[in-house]
């Protein structure tokens, strides 16, 4: 997801109040991405980690360390695990998701092959436990190792999900938390945890990180029916993959059974035509379920900045909160 196209833009902010420590993030990356013996790992994930993304979940994992006051070096070392593990999981989604695309650029399958792109992504994740053990912490290697099973979990959970128009709610937010919001979340717990703050404030970053990552989600999903070309998304392609995302599964939750025979065909059977997005998009209009999907996403948003009341006062706080309100200002 882009988040190139608000008014203002907090994850700027933020950047530059942590460029010093961006620099020895992206230091320690090109570092630790070399291979001695295969020089196509740092290729592959040159091509993938240089296309311009913002580094928004490294750099919860800074801002979460500097707003509770550690000095030491190792939130460095946590950020380019957070990004690690980000990286890793991309390669392996285009291949699963067999993407031609990322970024407005094509992906590392495409240009290499499937099993580069499986390969690398597995060296990331060696690279990311090398990186996480470096700092001491057992209790950091716990969150993100935990992070990292929920995530693949969470892939697995969609596989099986998809294209079931059975799919419930409580199933869609068990994906989400699970491919999305868990690295949100272990991205600004182990800021804390590495700044040895107390379990209060601990789990405070947490609930924030988990609860941004939720509405992140939920404005990527909306957006494949809402968003403009300067959103980056390109309108349709969940639909067209077939995917079940929050305001279709609640569109046939509601639907009757004309309708639910619809979503059958194009999304349980695949079989889409001229006009089928046309009538899928004016189906969810009828139920309301484009507008709930919004206000579900501001809610998890709210949810995001009353997280950060027990939090000390600090300008990264205050960037914090506005980023919860930036994910989803496309949507207003």
């Amino acid at each position: 997801m882009s988040l190139d196209n608000a008014v203002t833009k907090p994850h700027e902010r933020m950047a530059a109040a942590l460029a010093g420590e961006l620099d020895a993030v992206n230091t320690l990356i090109r570092e630790r991405m070399a291979s001695e013996h295969a020089p196509r790992i740092p290729e592959v994930t040159a091509h993938l980690v240089e296309a311009g993304g913002k580094r928004l979940r490294p750099m919860l994992t800074l801002a979460a360390a500097k707003m509770c006051g550690y000095d030491g070096p190792y939130h460095v070392h946590l950020a380019a695990t957070v990004e690690f593990i980000h990286t890793a999981t991309l390669l392996h989604d285009d291949v699963v998701d067999e993407s031609a695309q990322r970024r407005g650029r094509p992906t590392a399958n495409l240009l290499w092959d499937n099993q580069s792109s499986v390969l690398v992504g597995d060296y990331l994740f060696a690279r990311s436990f090398q990186l996480m053990v470096e700092t001491g912490s057992l209790r950091v290697l716990d969150i993100l190792a935990n992070a990292a099973a929920t995530i693949a979990e969470g892939e697995v959970l969609q596989l099986s999900a998809a294209q079931n128009i059975a799919t419930t709610e409580e199933i869609y937010f068990k994906v989400v938390r699970g491919k999305t919001a868990a690295l949100f979340s272990a991205a600004t717990e182990v800021g804390g945890v590495i700044a040895g703050q107390d379990a209060a404030m601990v789990k405070a970053l947490f609930d924030y990180g988990d609860a941004l990552g939720i509405s992140f989600q939920i404005v990527d999903d909306l957006l494949d029916y809402q968003g403009t070309d300067a959103t980056g998304k390109n309108i349709g392609d969940d639909f067209r993959e077939r995917k079940l995302t929050l305001p279709v599964i609640r569109a046939i939750a509601a639907g009757d059974a004309d309708e639910r025979a619809f979503w059958d065909r194009v999304i349980g059977k695949g079989k889409q035509g001229d006009g089928d997005l046309d009538h899928a998009l004016m189906l969810m209009e009828r139920h309301g379920t484009l507008v709930s999907t919004r206000d579900t996403a501001m809610d998890w948003a709210q949810k995001a900045k009353a997280a950060l009341t027990p939090l000390p006062d600090h300008d990264i706080k205050d960037m914090l909160s506005d980023l919860a309100d930036y994910v989803v200002a496309r949507l207003v």
